[in-house]
């Protein structure tokens, strides 16, 4: 089983919104650090959005593509982080997978070593 288990993508129209939820399976999501990345059709996979831990005061870090628009978000009684996605552009469309890790400091997907298998977003154009 995987570790993490995305789920909330589809197609969306440009500027609406859409909320992506990562489950942690097996381990306690509040006890790492979560990314969002995403990864479109022959690009790099880049950072979307982190948070850390408690103990690091849930810190959150966003590529500069998303500030404004995107929100990373805890619910520990749930033991998932949401992606909050808002006024989505074409350009955001890619898939999307949440990533587990001890720590992050630039929110790079080798900070990560527990993956899920990722969620399609499409925004067409």
């Amino acid at each position: 089983q995987d570790p993490l288990v995305e789920s909330g993508g589809g197609e969306v129209q440009p500027g609406a919104s859409v909320r992506l939820s990562c489950q942690g399976t097996g381990f306690i999501l509040d006890y790492y650090a979560v990314g969002w990345f995403r990864q479109a059709p022959g690009q790099e996979r880049e950072g979307v959005a982190c948070i850390s831990n408690s103990d690091n005061g849930d810190s959150t870090r966003y590529a500069d593509s998303v500030k404004g628009r995107f929100t990373i978000s805890k619910k520990k009684h749930e033991n998932r982080v949401y992606l909050q996605m808002n006024n989505l552009k074409p350009e955001d469309t890619a898939i999307y997978s949440c990533a587990a890790g001890a720590f992050y400091r630039e929110c790079r997907p080798s900070e990560f070593g527990y993956w899920g298998q990722g969620t399609q977003v499409t925004v067409p154009s």
